[in-house]
């Protein structure tokens, strides 16, 4: 991930400023790799709720070429059971501290409550991710003030307890577009600095299928927020419905995504498969598959 000016538009953020040090973006999007620390997430819960399979999935992450690691401790799930503050720091603060000097991959902590977050800084994490674009915990945007992390805010529509009952939209890309634009001006009128905030449209969060492949489709026109812009779309189930089979790992259909969202300029992809997306965008690029992407 190096900075080349000349592969992007101007129209296109460039670098995130996180606590201690500035993502720079290039053609290739980085990789935000994926670390559930949960019994119950949709694709590998369980697979590294012991902090030890937590702390090797991260380290091999890093090696597969990940550029950000994004650690979570409560399944946001379509239906999923909230936990407690205190079972979400039994679960992240043990990974969050075996990693320390471990890793050189800024850590992003994945939670909408402040005192995880506030914990998770004090371990090292420069990221705050946060689903319900920071208004869940009113001691969010605060944190995020004080501590000068990164910020990424997303959009979702109702909770993930019943954003999939009936998810609707006068125009899905008009409603998001907007939603995040307000939530900026909130973060800024905040105290946060405007190069440290990251926008996300939500795919999954409150969607239909059909949502989804519009946002996804459409991807490029969030630039004009003139934020660095992450999607996480990966393993999702409209890519199990795309391919016909809702059983499916999906890790092809999510890499063939991450190829079209990268063509579309997008700052960061959030995946579980790093090593199969870093692959095929490497191939992408060197055959000229960004030639005439999207600023």
């Amino acid at each position: 991930m190096k900075t080349t000016d000349e592969a992007a538009s101007p129209s296109r953020c460039l670098h995130w400023q996180l606590r201690h040090r500035s993502l720079q973006f290039g053609p290739l999007p980085a990789l935000m790799g994926i670390i559930n620390v949960t019994p119950d997430s949709f694709s590998d819960g369980g697979h590294f709720f012991s902090p030890s399979l937590a702390v090797e999935h991260a380290l091999r992450l890093e090696d597969d070429g990940a550029d950000i690691l994004d650690i979570g401790g409560e399944s946001t799930r379509p239906y999923s059971t909230p936990v407690s503050t205190e079972d979400e720091l039994s679960r992240v603060a043990p990974v969050l501290e075996a990693l320390q000097g471990r890793v050189s991959a800024p850590i992003s902590i994945d939670t909408s409550k402040a005192e995880v977050a506030r914990a998770a800084i004090e371990l090292g994490a420069e990221i705050i991710n946060d689903v319900t674009g920071l208004t869940a915990d009113p001691e969010m945007l605060p944190l995020a003030v004080h501590s000068q992390t990164g910020v990424c805010a997303m959009h979702m529509q109702g909770t993930p307890q019943t954003m999939q009952d009936h998810p609707s939209y006068q125009n899905v890309l008009d409603d998001i577009y907007h939603y995040l634009s307000q939530r900026d001006q909130a973060l800024l009128q905040a105290g946060v600095d405007p190069e440290r905030i990251c926008l996300d449209p939500g795919i999954g969060f409150g969607k239909t299928h059909e949502h989804n492949l519009e946002l996804v489709s459409h991807a490029e026109r969030f630039h004009g927020l003139q934020r660095p812009i992450l999607i996480g779309h990966s393993r999702k189930g409209f890519i199990g419905k795309l391919i016909g089979d809702k059983n499916s790992e999906r890790t092809t259909g999510s890499v063939a995504i991450s190829l079209l969202l990268a063509q579309k300029g997008i700052q960061i992809l959030r995946v579980h498969d790093v090593l199969q997306t870093r692959q095929a965008l490497v191939c992408f690029q060197a055959c000229g598959g960004f030639a005439d992407a999207a600023g």
